[in-house]
């Protein structure tokens, strides 16, 4: 099998793509990736001769482009997206043009070339999620951020597809994915390595936030199973059973760096931020016998890890780029510099 993995070179499509080459020696990897903030060439640097890896640096909008792709191929898994809520809340034009419009090429694409499309969701197409209950396939979908609003969308254009056209479509809405090479915006590699520079860590709010956590690699291994047994216009949760407060998933993280918890900051919480999100996953356990390799502790630990023995992969990136404070103080007049003093 030859699949073409559209953002391949991103934290959870890189993941991915280690999956395919270590567990099916006879398939081939073609990785289109645009190569944005974060899809980073580090993430594949390991790979770069590998015999059985293609990469193609270019954008799943160019029609041309993806076309050819898929004429060689035989499916596609599109992990290209803009995941970042912060950065949605700032500027939704670009979630909306990758999640959707770009989602629009990778299915005209599958249409025309007649080839499987596994479109990577969110659990926050949910929204938020009263206490008690655990979201299924079927709940409606309730967007309250920018970049949901884009997955939703392009939920809803595959679904169209389906309908429509026919095209073989298959979705998966995952949890919160750690492990190693994710960007250093998000929650935990940004508080790892805040951390380890003894810089403050920034709670939303009373960090009282629900999430669920499951780590890349077993990520990866339900997406294939999706990917290789799902059924054509079926939606699969992906979750772990993980739930966790983020202050206390921060708590943890200290404790796993031998860091003191003065460094958390409560700072005011983002707009729309969503309380809960919770997954049933039973379905993808059920019919196509998924299960996580790792409870949280491990889950964590191995991440925390990872980014203290590879300084070199996060450094270049913290060190080269200054939104992580910038949006703080563009959004609330905060600076991390004020939070030292504290």
């Amino acid at each position: 099998m030859r699949i073409i993995v559209a953002g391949g070179a991103g934290f959870i499509g890189s993941a991915y793509v280690r999956y395919v080459l270590d567990h099916h020696p006879a398939d081939e990897v073609i990785v289109l990736d645009l190569l944005t903030y974060a899809g980073n060439p580090a993430n594949l640097t390991d790979l770069r001769d590998h015999p059985r890896l293609q990469f193609v640096h270019g954008d799943i909008a160019n029609d041309e482009l993806v076309d050819g792709l898929a004429s060689r191929a035989d499916v596609i898994v599109n992990f290209a997206a803009e995941t970042h809520v912060d950065r949605s809340l700032l500027d939704a034009s670009a979630f909306a043009r990758t999640n959707m419009m770009g989602l629009v090429t990778l299915l005209n694409a599958a249409r025309l070339r007649g080839k499987r499309l596994v479109q990577i969701s969110t659990d926050e197409v949910y929204g938020d999620i009263e206490p008690g209950h655990f979201s299924v396939e079927s709940d409606p979908l309730l967007p309250r951020s920018p970049y949901a609003a884009a997955k939703a969308g392009g939920e809803l254009l595959c679904r169209s597809y389906v309908v429509s056209y026919g095209t073989d479509v298959v979705i998966t809405r995952g949890c919160n994915v750690i492990g190693p090479r994710q960007y250093p915006e998000k929650l935990i590699p940004l508080f790892i390595t805040n951390a380890m520079r003894e810089q403050p860590l920034p709670i939303y709010g009373d960090g009282l936030q629900i999430r669920d956590w499951l780590y890349v690699d077993d990520t990866a291994a339900a997406i294939d199973l999706v990917l290789r047994r799902g059924r054509s216009g079926e939606v699969y949760n992906i979750g772990a059973g993980n739930h966790r407060a983020n202050i206390d998933v921060v708590r943890a993280l200290l404790r796993h760096l031998g860091k003191p918890e003065h460094l958390i900051v409560h700072v005011p919480d983002r707009p729309g931020h969503d309380r809960r999100y919770a997954l049933d996953a039973r379905k993808i356990k059920d019919e196509l016998g998924w299960k996580p390799t790792r409870d949280f502790d491990q889950t964590l630990r191995e991440t925390v890890d990872w980014y203290r023995q590879h300084p070199a992969w996060w450094q270049a990136i913290r060190d080269e780029n200054s939104s992580f404070a910038e949006y703080y103080q563009s959004q609330y007049g905060w600076r991390l510099a004020e939070a030292n003093a504290l």
